[in-house]
């Protein structure tokens, strides 16, 4: 991403309707949104996909940036629920029109990489705490994926930091037998 002090500049530009700084900030913000958005989505396709809405998004909702906290721990909460939602469309997707594998196409495990596994098998721990705990959920986004300090993962949760703190500790039991199962 851009030098930090101007990417912030530019966000709070933009949210206060400057279009030139939004635009500057889009370009800026894109290489790092990817690099972000890869974090979560094992494929590069759906990654470059889940970064286009993570940038629209941004265009269409930098107003609600209030500048309370650093633009990249707003760009962060956008980035995860993009990202989220791309893998709840692709999961549907999937369901909906299963799609016959063709032996060219088909996966060698010896090739495929054990991180995009673990990144899908995150994925699938986050959809099933979002729909046993939702309340587990920000928590574990922020601080280990996000990978934001505990007192920035409380403030963007909005919750106490001993609340979060609580909460973290919840979803990582709660999420540790469902990653090693696999």
């Amino acid at each position: 991403m851009q030098d930090q002090a101007a990417t912030e500049d530019l966000a709070r530009r933009a949210a206060g309707g400057d279009g030139a700084a939004l635009d500057g900030l889009l370009t800026g913000i894109r290489p790092e949104v990817v690099r972000r958005c890869a974090r979560f989505l094992p494929c590069r396709e759906d990654a470059e996909e889940a970064a286009q809405d993570v940038l629209l998004q941004v265009a269409r909702h930098i107003t609600a940036f209030e500048g309370r906290s650093r633009f990249g721990t707003w760009l962060y909460t956008v980035v995860a629920n993009c990202c989220r939602q791309k893998y709840r469309e692709l999961k549907r997707r999937a369901a909906e029109q299963p799609a016959a594998i063709e032996p060219s196409h088909a996966v060698d495990p010896r090739t495929t990489s054990v991180i995009a596994g673990s990144r899908v098998d995150l994925l699938e721990a986050l959809d099933r705490l979002e729909r046993e705990h939702p309340h587990l959920v920000a928590p574990l986004v922020y601080r280990d994926i996000c990978q934001l300090d505990y007192a920035e993962a409380a403030e963007r949760a909005g919750i106490p930091l001993g609340t979060l703190k609580s909460r973290l500790h919840e979803a990582r039991r709660r999420v540790r037998p469902w990653l090693t199962a696999s």
